[in-house]
Order: structure tokens, then sequence, then C-alpha cells
């Protein structure tokens, strides 16, 4: 992994990636409804509602059908491509702008993402952190139990490696196996509350599991 360029190469790689739900999903459309039913399931014991945020949120897919269906009142965005953020705010949510169930979108990598103090009910990060090296994954979480209301939580939904972290260098991702992102949660503060596995993916892909996470008192 080269750090200099670690970023630099993740946003080229998804400048060029197609501002669709089947380039966010890297060309697997199919599992839309799978991936957000399994999500809706997962959050409904918590009854959230107010205000989220999704991070690394691509052109608004996981907000428009996951997020606002909890139901959140307000969901901003946090999108390091400007394509997608464009994509976002002048055609895929944008219904959920005027309506005002969608805030602000920023467009910024999650590594420069400072959120407000005492501002979040949920802060979501789905199929995004591995683009963050490990000390910036920590310090993002730092950073994000700053950003939470009393109460508030921390959703995420990645994939999971088997044993060993895996480094793809054409997107500059790595997936990591489930004791490390278990390790990293741990440094940054933060304890399971539930876990699960998303069920009904096609064969041949990662296994995807999500994590609820609550600041360590």
């Amino acid at each position: 992994m080269n750090k200099s360029s670690w970023y630099v190469n993740a946003q080229t790689y998804w400048n060029n990636v197609t501002p669709t739900v089947d380039g966010m999903l890297g060309g697997f459309s199919q599992i839309n409804p799978i991936d957000t039913q399994g999500s809706l399931d997962f959050i409904k014991e918590f009854q959230l509602q107010g205000h989220a945020c999704d991070c690394g949120a691509g052109i608004g897919r996981v907000t428009k059908h996951f997020l606002l269906k909890v139901p959140f009142q307000q969901v901003d965005l946090v999108e390091q491509s400007p394509v997608f953020v464009k994509e976002a705010t002048q055609s895929y949510l944008k219904q959920e702008i005027v309506s005002g169930q969608v805030g602000q979108v920023l467009c910024m990598g999650l590594q420069d993402f400072v959120p407000k103090e005492n501002t979040y009910d949920l802060i979501w990060c789905q199929w995004v952190l591995g683009h963050l090296t490990d000390d910036h994954f920590v310090s993002f979480f730092q950073r994000c139990i700053k950003g939470l209301k009393p109460n508030g939580l921390i959703g995420v939904k990645e994939n999971n490696s088997k044993k060993t972290p895996i480094i793809d260098d054409e997107d500059s991702s790595v997936t990591r196996p489930d004791h490390v992102l278990r390790a990293l949660f741990k440094k940054a503060g933060l304890e399971i509350i539930k876990e699960d596995i998303q069920r009904d993916l096609p064969e041949g892909l990662f296994v995807v599991r999500m994590y609820m996470l609550k600041p360590i008192k």
C-alpha cells in the first residue's frame, strides 16, 4: 500500500464508474432490494428516527432505498466523487432534496469528514471503509462518536475476507476480516451491540456482515 497515492487512486477509480445503481453495486444491481431489505430488518429493533448520515454515499442509493425508509426525517450524505455528488443532487435525489428529506450533500472523503458534534441519531457506513487506512479508520470513528446525539448509534455494513486483509490496488481498497474490523472498532472506542450476515447474495461474493456499534462508556 502506497499511502501517498492511496486516496488519489481511489478517487480516480470511482470517478470513472458510471453513476447508476448498477455502478454503485459493481454490476450487481439485482442485489439492491436484497441488500436494502437486509439492512431494514437489521435496524428495525432499534426504532431509530431523526437525523442520519450516509457515509460513502455514492449517488444516494442507500439513502433512497434504506435510510429514508427506516424512516429518518433527514439524511446527510458524504461522498468523495464529484461525479456521484452531481448525479445525486441534480437527478437521483433531486426530489428528496426539494422536500427536505436530504440535507447536506458533502463532497469529501471520510478521511477528511468531521461530523458536527451532537448531530446524528445514526451514522451509517456501507461498502466504503475499505478505502480508509487503519489509522484513518480509527480517527474517522473517533470523530463520528462526537457527532452522535445521546444514544446515537453507528451502523457498518462491509465485506469480510476470511483470514487476512486483501488489498485491491485497482481501486485502493482493503477487504478486512471480521477479527480485524473488531479490533479497529475497539481501538476507536466502540463496542458491538448487534451483528448479522447479509443473506441471499449471489455465490462467489465476499461475506457481508452488518455491525451496530455504540460508544464505549
